[in-house]
């Protein structure tokens, strides 16, 4: 093994302050990356999907759970792919040991889904077997195909106003590797983390860093979302924005 050279702590100091500034340049390019991902145009979702979920039969708007965004991944767990019916394929159950407690995510007015083909008494088993909490629907008709996942993993990130469901971004590939913290599904959702100190459009809903945060198992669960979005959009249509 060729190892990067030995040097004093002087020395090291000096290197990690020289890659620091770098680092710094790509917080900062990230930042702006999913500044400019807030400001994407947005497609509407026309066709009426429908999924089977614990509870039965879910619409897409159903998978919100009264939350304004959903990001939803597609993974393969069904008849046909590697592992079935022991496991999930490999990246996904990769995938799925990095999702973390989603209770920060649905504070912030977002939902995360998975979806596969699998029945619903096999995704039971599969989230009991390998301690997953995500909520998990079965695709019944031509969601994966419609929305590029029918050949490999993505999310999709929808948007919904009353009744009205958007499409307002899509990842895959290499794109799926970052994902499972809090802070990377914010920042691909249309609202961000919703912060303060954020680039977005004006009248965003957004608070200070760190007041929101709270222990996960100290979120009220059946506290309504944080509804500032419907206020801003409701006085700019009345004129008093």
């Amino acid at each position: 093994m060729n190892t990067p050279p030995i040097v004093s702590p002087e020395a090291w100091e000096a290197a990690r302050l020289e890659m620091l500034v770098k680092e710094k340049a790509f917080t900062r390019a990230r930042d702006g990356l999913a500044a400019e991902r807030r400001r994407m145009p947005w497609m509407p979702v026309e066709k009426a999907y429908q999924f089977e979920g614990p509870k039965g039969k879910a619409s897409l708007l159903d998978l919100f759970e009264g939350r304004r965004q959903l990001i939803v991944y597609r993974a393969f767990f069904e008849p046909g792919v590697a592992g079935w019916p022991d496991h999930a394929c490999l990246g996904c159950s990769f995938h799925g040991d990095q999702v973390s407690h989603l209770a920060h995510l649905n504070a912030r007015d977002t939902t995360l889904a998975w979806a596969s083909r699998a029945p619903q008494a096999d995704i039971v088993r599969m989230k009991a077997k390998m301690g997953w909490d995500m909520p998990w629907y079965t695709m019944t008709d031509s969601f994966d195909v419609d929305f590029s996942v029918d050949q490999w993993h993505g999310h999709n990130v929808f948007f919904h106003d009353g009744d009205k469901v958007f499409r307002t971004y899509f990842i895959n590939n290499r794109g799926d590797e970052a994902m499972g913290t809090t802070w990377s599904y914010l920042d691909l959702a249309s609202l961000g983390r919703q912060e303060t100190w954020e680039d977005s459009p004006e009248g965003y809903p957004q608070s200070p860093p760190y007041k929101w945060w709270n222990w996960h198992d100290q979120y009220s669960a059946d506290a309504a979302p944080d509804r500032r979005w419907d206020e801003t959009v409701d006085a700019g249509r009345s004129g008093k924005a």
